[in-house]
Parts: C-alpha cells; sequence; structure tokens
C-alpha cells in the first residue's frame, strides 16, 4: 500500500493514546518553540502532526497562525474532532510534504517529530531539505525530532533511520544552523523506551 493508506490504516486501527509516539504533552518541542521567542501571529506548520496534541497546546498559546500538515485523513479527522470549535483556527493540509506546494518563506516555525526519519531514500531526504528551505523564512526557526542513533530500527512497520546531531546537521547542509539539542528517552503507552534526538535549527 502507499503512504496513505498505511497512516491511515494505522490511525484506524488504534486510538492516538494506544500509538507507540502518543505524548499527553509534548513537553520538549514546546520548550523549542518557547526558546524561539516567536510573537502570536507568527505562521507555525506542524509536519506530519496527524493526531498529536501539539496544535491543542500551540492554540493554547495564543498562536493564531497555525498549519497542521498530515498524508493521513483519518489522523487529521482525530486532530479536528478533539478541538471541536477550535478546529476552525487551524489550516489543515492534507498530502505529502514532499508535494505539499507550500508558499515561499512564509512559515516562521516548522516542526518535524513524526516525518524525517521515515525518509530511507537520499533523494527523498534532499527534497525534503529544499521544500522546507524554501517554506521557511530567512532567521525562521525547524525543529525536527527523530530517532536517535540508539532509537529504534523500525516504527509502525516502517524502517527508519536513525540520526545524531552530526547526522542531522550533515543532512540539512549549509542553510541551516543547529543552536540546541537534546536527547530524549521517550516512554511508549506500552510502556517501551524510544530514544530521540530533538533539535532545533535557524535557516540562514
Amino acid at each position: 500500500m502507499d503512504a496513505k493508506q498505511h497512516w491511515d490504516t494505522v490511525h484506524a486501527a488504534k486510538r492516538p493514546q494506544e500509538l507507540s509516539w502518543y505524548q499527553r504533552v509534548p513537553a520538549v518541542s514546546l520548550r523549542m518553540i518557547d526558546a524561539a521567542a516567536l510573537p502570536e501571529d507568527a505562521c507555525l506548520i506542524d509536519v506530519g502532526g496527524g493526531a498529536s496534541t501539539l496544535v491543542d497546546a500551540l492554540l493554547d498559546r495564543g498562536y493564531s497562525r497555525v498549519s497542521v500538515l498530515d498524508v493521513s485523513a483519518v489522523a487529521l479527522g482525530t486532530a479536528k474532532a478533539r478541538l471541536g470549535p477550535r478546529a476552525q483556527r487551524v489550516e489543515w493540509l492534507e498530502g505529502n510534504i514532499l508535494e505539499a506546494g507550500l508558499p515561499p518563506s512564509r512559515f516562521d516555525l516548522w516542526h518535524d517529530r513524526a516525518v524525517f526519519h521515515f525518509l530511507t531514500d537520499a533523494p527523498e531526504r534532499t527534497a525534503y531539505v529544499e521544500v522546507a528551505a524554501a517554506a521557511i523564512r530567512p532567521g525562521g526557526h525547524l525543529l525536527l525530532s527523530t530517532f536517535a542513533d540508539d532509537g529504534p530500527e523500525r516504527c509502525s512497520g516502517l524502517p527508519v533511520v536513525r540520526y545524531d546531531l552530526h547526522g542531522l546537521t550533515a543532512e540539512l547542509g549549509e542553510r541551516f544552523r543547529a543552536v540546541e539539542q537534546e536527547r530524549v528517552e521517550h516512554v511508549t503507552p506500552g510502556g517501551g523506551l524510544q530514544r530521540f534526538i530533538c533539535a532545533r535549527f535557524v535557516r540562514v
């Protein structure tokens, strides 16, 4: 099956709280977003946001220009239902980030905890970096979380690429400068341990 079918199936089979990557509060992401010190009218996008609760927290913080992009309509539907009337304050984008056609220099902050480590082909990673570099304004922020170099080798039945900060920096190239990083031990709803590398970069 293609990516959309795969992720629609995953999200239809389980409640969000049962998925391995579920976070009731995305604390590390929020700390790094707070560190970026953006105004409330900044433009933010959660790439692969799906049913994540990050969008709830961003709205709670007063951000008024929030977009969530995901290939799964099922995941986006879950988030919309959870938010209720507040869902109207969010721009929902269904599709593959590599084909999304995002406006140039639109975003002040790009968050991704769900997509990049699934890009196992080098041309896809190159295309992702091109899309991000074009869509993030100069001086804007890229928050990227991936499985760490000692993290899982597979997730949801798919292979992943694992990284340390050096590996992430090499993939992003000269258009992004690392400003902070954190290794995170995420405990899954089933009690398993997944190690992540979370880093914030600035678009230069």
